[in-house]
């Protein structure tokens, strides 16, 4: 009777000992007698012991954070850049069989690889084109953790650091550039507003009585404050007119003295 027991709790025990819990954001690597035999999904599996062993690998999305790198741009400017990779294992078997730690691997090999991109491009360009140059970084990456079944879904360049001195001539720079852009708008207000002084002056020359309407108009909207002082000038062409009534007063007066 004691001998049936002992049996069956090491039947038990043997039982639990070969059950494994797989999670379903993980997937086991299975190998037996030492060779890879299979993939195991999620769920209870059970495994032969000493015979078989497995390795869990997480399937999900990591972020890996790229630390500060020195690099020099190719108009040889020092920066410091970091960025983050997200990826996936893809292929498990990959993962666990063709590198020793992928989680390392991949990390120093995106350090490398935002070096030598960073040392291809202008310090302009790094600046402007951080989406690019982080989808090239990603391309790159991809391509050679892929022999590891990695996925590489996206690199972002989180920041670019300059040298002080770089900082104060970059902002130099952007405020020349401000102000030369405020000359050229202020410049071409200017122009525009000279030429249409100089059209509507063409149209009230142009248009018989118009400057008079005009003259009223400003002395109307002048004398609606009480505090303003109007001058009143006379137009040149109230003189001409002024003028040539003057002239027919002669001639009617030395008509006249002919017939007397």
């Amino acid at each position: 009777m004691e001998l049936g027991t002992t049996l069956v709790i090491i039947a038990v025990i043997f039982f639990l000992a070969s059950l494994k819990q797989i999670n379903q954001y993980e997937r086991g690597v299975l190998f037996t007698m030492g060779r890879y035999s299979g993939i195991m999904s999620p769920g209870w599996r059970f495994i032969w012991p000493i015979f078989q062993s497995f390795k869990r690998v997480d399937i999900r999305i990591k972020a890996v954070d790229v630390p500060d790198q020195k690099a020099i741009t190719k108009d040889n400017v020092s920066v410091m850049v970091n960025a983050v990779i997200y990826y996936k294992v893809s292929e498990p078997e990959k993962a666990v069989i063709e590198v020793e730690n992928f989680y390392y691997a991949i990390s120093n090999y995106a350090q490398t690889t935002m070096r030598n991109i960073v040392g291809e491009t202008t310090l302009d360009e790094l600046l402007s084109q951080r989406e690019k140059i982080a989808n090239r970084i990603r391309e790159i990456v991809d391509i050679e953790t892929d022999n590891w079944g990695l996925k590489v879904n996206n690199v972002e360049l989180k920041d670019v650091s300059l040298p002080a001195n770089m900082e104060r001539t970059i902002a130099k720079q952007a405020e020349a550039e401000r102000e030369k852009r405020a000359v050229i708008i202020n410049s071409e207000g200017e122009l525009a507003a000279s030429e249409n002084l100089s059209k509507a002056a063409r149209m009230l020359a142009s248009s018989d009585g118009a400057l008079h309407l005009r003259t009223l108009q400003a002395i109307n909207d002048m004398s609606s404050d009480q505090s303003n002082t109007v001058i009143f000038m006379t137009p040149i062409e109230v003189l001409k007119a002024f003028e040539g009534f003057g002239k027919k007063s002669l001639i009617e007066v030395e008509r006249m003295e002919k017939k007397d």
